[in-house]
């Protein structure tokens, strides 16, 4: 696709909006970020949108989206790996090709209002028993409120951060192990850092 270096320059703060925020800018946040008037900005979005480039919901606001056709120069996109078919874990079925791909950063999107998600590596084996193992990779999301049985990230009033599960409980808090080996943890308060939304496993 031939775009000029503005048009690639106009997509390129488009996608790091959306990521950062989790959600698209208006013409106006686009023109007052890239310094220009904002029918500057409506003929460059425009001219994309006949090109493919950019995807947008008619009478619909914040609804700007890059097509998934277009890659960034600066985007090696590691984060997007091909997604080729099912596989059967229990009895077996015909393996179906199918052309798509699964990108990490789309599977776990910022939320409007949250922080963006972010990766922690596991260090132990205290919450085996929730298929989170040491060496793994958990997602976390950012959030201060939580619910009773929710994976969090809590950090403690040492000043150290654990993964266990929360509960809310009359005398306190509980942060509870998922592995009978491990003693839960009692608090009157924590502050929450974030709730795991994914786990990510490397052989």
């Amino acid at each position: 696709m031939n775009l000029t270096p503005k048009q690639l320059h106009i997509l390129t703060r488009i996608r790091d909006l959306r990521t950062a925020r989790g959600y698209s800018p208006t013409m106006q946040e686009l023109a007052d970020e890239l310094g220009v008037s904002k029918v500057t900005v409506f003929e460059h979005v425009e001219a994309l949108i006949k090109k493919g480039a950019l995807l947008r919901q008619a009478n619909k606001a914040r609804s700007l989206e890059i097509s998934p056709r277009i890659q960034l120069p600066d985007e090696e996109r590691r984060t997007r790996l091909p997604l080729v078919g099912t596989i059967a874990a229990g009895s077996p079925i015909d393996a179906v090709e199918d052309r798509e791909h699964l990108d990490l950063e789309e599977l776990f999107p910022a939320r409007p209002g949250k922080g963006p998600t972010f990766v922690l590596q596991v260090r132990g084996d205290s919450m085996i028993d929730e298929q989170i193992r040491d060496g793994d990779y958990v997602v976390v999301e950012p959030r201060h409120s939580v619910r009773n049985g929710q994976t969090v990230v809590a950090l403690l009033d040492s000043g150290e951060a654990t993964l266990k599960k929360f509960y809310r409980e009359r005398q306190g808090i509980r942060l509870q192990p998922a592995n009978p080996n491990y003693e839960p943890i009692h608090v009157k308060d924590c502050k929450v850092q974030g709730v795991v939304v994914g786990v990510i496993r490397t052989y």
